[in-house]
């Protein structure tokens, strides 16, 4: 029990963060990244995506669908504590155009309130403590059509994003992403706006319920937090090329520039927008086996005598296709803001048009 009750710490600093309107980090559970192939080349994949996992990571590569295609992904994260589930579902429409949808859910379940431990006169009731959990919900409506122009094709994203921390706060968010791809002479280019209209979340607060976390600690937190955030736009371009070699073995190389439109510890920061570059590698053979490797989340990293050094992540994975099936493995530190130690990652994804009778 005494390991769970940070929680309720936590959910104090959680709630008091939200009288920020405009966040650097809102909706952070959408950036965390899916499918193990893409973790493992340190999510360098915006030029190149063409699968079910398009619709995350660049809608327009949807149009590379031949047929209906699943994916899905589990995770934990922080050492088990939460749960990050993904599943993914696309189809072509015709030769011009497809679709796809995806839910992402992130997690932690079973968390102690003691809000109503000790009573007024100061007694200790163990049996007042509940259980709780505090989940975020992302939706996404994905759809790509190619261009007049040949080698390009576009896709948007419309995004429903739920919050609940138990039932203290709930909040619905909505927002768009759109992204193109370019394909000439073996070379490709892709570009991906998240949030490119702003992603606008609007807060429910008990009332009766956050009183209770106010009166925990007297004087702290005794106004109610804004009911509104805004998750501002990111930017991220890459390039990619695959090398065939001696007909049997391939070799994908590809980069991202990923940009936040303030300013942080990447490695090129301004007061307009920082830069953290990825590069990502994927040797081939066959089209069955695959080995992956990343380096990416480049930061400025602050030492104790104040000087400062270059921090990165490297990522590595594996995969294996046969059948229509294709499971990848990566081992990578899951997110790009997170301290923890190393995650195993596993994904499948499944093209549905090779089960057909």
């Amino acid at each position: 029990m005494l390991k769970k009750i940070p929680f309720f710490f936590l959910l104090l600093i959680c709630a008091s963060s939200y009288a920020q309107t405009v966040r650097k980090y809102s909706n952070e559970f959408m950036n965390i990244g899916v499918d193990a192939a893409a973790l493992g080349m340190a999510n360098a994949v915006t030029s190149h995506t063409n699968n079910v996992n398009s619709g995350y990571w660049n809608p327009a590569g949807l149009i590379h669908l031949e047929d209906h295609e699943l994916s899905l992904m589990h995770a934990n994260y922080f050492a088990n504590i939460a749960q990050y589930d993904y599943i993914a579902y696309a189809k072509p429409i015709d030769d011009e155009s497809a679709w796809g949808v995806s839910l992402i859910r992130f997690g932690v379940d079973d968390i102690m309130n003691t809000t109503e431990l000790i009573d007024n006169q100061g007694n200790i009731d163990y049996n007042r403590i509940s259980l709780f959990s505090t989940a975020d919900y992302g939706v996404t409506f994905s759809y790509a059509r190619k261009l007049q122009i040949p080698g390009f094709q576009y896709g948007v994203n419309a995004k429903v994003i739920r919050r609940i921390i138990g039932q203290f706060a709930s909040s619905w968010g909505f927002g768009f992403d759109a992204g193109i791809q370019f394909e000439n002479n073996d070379w490709q280019f892709g570009l991906m706006l998240r949030d490119i209209t702003t992603t606008y979340n609007v807060w429910s607060i008990d009332e009766a319920e956050y009183k209770k976390i106010a009166n925990a600690i007297p004087g702290q937190n005794q106004e109610l937090p804004e009911s509104t955030e805004i998750t501002a736009p990111k930017a991220q371009f890459g390039l990619s090329k695959k090398f065939i070699i001696r007909y049997d073995y391939s070799l994908l190389a590809a980069a991202n520039i990923n940009m936040l439109f303030t300013k942080t510890n990447d490695i090129i920061s301004t007061d307009f927008a920082s830069v953290d570059p990825a590069l990502g590698f994927e040797f081939g053979y066959t089209d069955l086996v695959f080995l992956r490797a990343g380096l990416g989340n480049f930061q400025n990293i602050q030492q104790i005598d104040n000087t400062k050094k270059v921090g990165f992540q490297p990522n590595i994975g594996l995969g294996f296709k046969y059948k229509g099936i294709q499971i990848d493995y990566a081992l990578t530190d899951l997110g790009n803001q997170s301290a923890a130690l190393y995650s195993n990652i596993f994904s499948v994804k499944v093209d549905l048009g090779q089960f057909r009778n």
